[in-house]
C-alpha cells in the first residue's frame, strides 16, 4: 500500500491525489446539497424579488400613466371652465349693454312724454290766458263803449263792434 500512496503523491511538493479526490467528492457533495437546499430557495427568492420589482415598476408605470391622464383631464376641465367663464362674462357684457340701451331708450321715451305733456299744459294754459284776456277785453270794451257812446248805438251794433275788437285782439297775439 505504500507503493500505492507513493504513486498518488506527485513530486516533491507533496501533491497528494487521494486528498484531492476526497476533497473533490466532498466538494461535489456540498455542491449537490447547496443546489438542493440553498440554490433552489435562493433562486426562488431572487425570482420573487424580480417579480416584486417588475410588479412595482408596472404599478409605478400605471400610476404615472393614470397621473398623466388625470392631469390631461384636469387641464381640459380647467380649459372648459375658463371658456365657460369667458362665455358668462361675454353674456354679462351683452346683457349689460342691452340693459343700458333699454334704460336709455326708456329714459328718452319718458323725457319725450314729459316734454309733450308740458307742451300740452303750456298750450292749454295759453288758451286759457287768451280766453281770459278776451273776456276781460270784451267786458272792458263794453264798459268803455257804453260810457262813450251811451245809447247812440243799438244793441246789435254794440255786439258787432265788440266781436270785431275781440277778433282783432286775438289776431295780434
Amino acid at each position: 500500500m505504500q507503493g500505492f500512496t507513493e504513486s498518488l503523491v506527485l513530486g516533491a511538493g507533496g501533491l497528494n491525489i487521494g486528498d484531492m479526490i476526497i476533497q473533490l467528492v466532498f466538494f461535489l457533495g456540498l455542491l449537490a446539497l447547496l443546489g438542493k437546499f440553498a440554490w433552489g430557495p435562493l433562486m426562488n427568492m431572487m425570482k420573487e424579488r424580480e417579480d416584486y420589482v417588475a410588479n412595482e415598476i408596472n404599478t409605478a408605470e400605471k400610476s404615472r400613466e393614470e397621473a398623466q391622464r388625470m392631469q390631461r383631464e384636469a387641464s381640459e376641465e380647467l380649459k372648459a371652465t375658463r371658456q365657460d367663464a369667458q362665455n358668462i362674462i361675454e353674456d354679462a357684457r351683452k346683457t349689460a349693454g342691452q340693459q343700458e340701451r333699454d334704460i336709455l331708450e326708456s329714459a328718452r321715451a319718458e323725457a319725450d312724454r314729459i316734454k309733450e305733456s308740458a307742451r300740452q299744459e303750456i298750450e292749454q294754459e295759453k288758451e286759457k290766458a287768451v280766453q281770459a284776456l278776451k273776456d276781460q277785453v270784451a267786458s272792458m270794451s263794453v264798459m268803455i263803449a257804453s260810457k262813450v257812446i251811451e245809447k247812440e248805438l243799438s244793441q246789435k251794433d254794440q255786439e258787432a263792434l265788440i266781436n270785431q275788437y275781440i277778433d282783432e285782439a286775438g289776431e295780434e297775439r
